[in-house]
């Protein structure tokens, strides 16, 4: 059963229950806008780069979910410091052995 996008002010951003923990993601895709943020934007990429990394993904949905994130900021990074190692760390200690991280390149 496909689960029904609910739309956000972006027309490229939506959230989908069971998608990301239902965080904002790119319309059609589980890239997270967290995820575009975090370890591209803010990585230092430029948007070419960008998309040279995310291959399913326009120049007007990355456009999008870059604007949803400024408009969004406080959320955004609270979901980028809910998926951070970081955050792994203090809600876990320092005695579990870290889950491995997947990283496009």
């Amino acid at each position: 059963m496909k689960k029904e996008a609910q739309k956000t002010e972006h027309p490229h951003i939506v959230r989908v229950e069971g998608v990301c923990g239902g965080r904002p993601i790119i319309r059609g895709t589980r890239l997270a806008v967290w995820h575009v943020a975090d370890y591209y934007y803010k990585a230092g990429l430029n948007v070419e780069d960008i998309l040279m990394n995310c291959e399913n993904v326009t120049l007007a949905q990355l456009f999008d979910a870059l604007a949803y994130y400024h408009d969004h900021k406080k959320e955004v990074d609270k979901d980028i410091w809910e998926n951070s190692y970081e955050s792994w760390k203090k809600q876990h200690g320092e005695t579990e052995t870290a889950p491995e991280r997947t990283f496009v390149a």
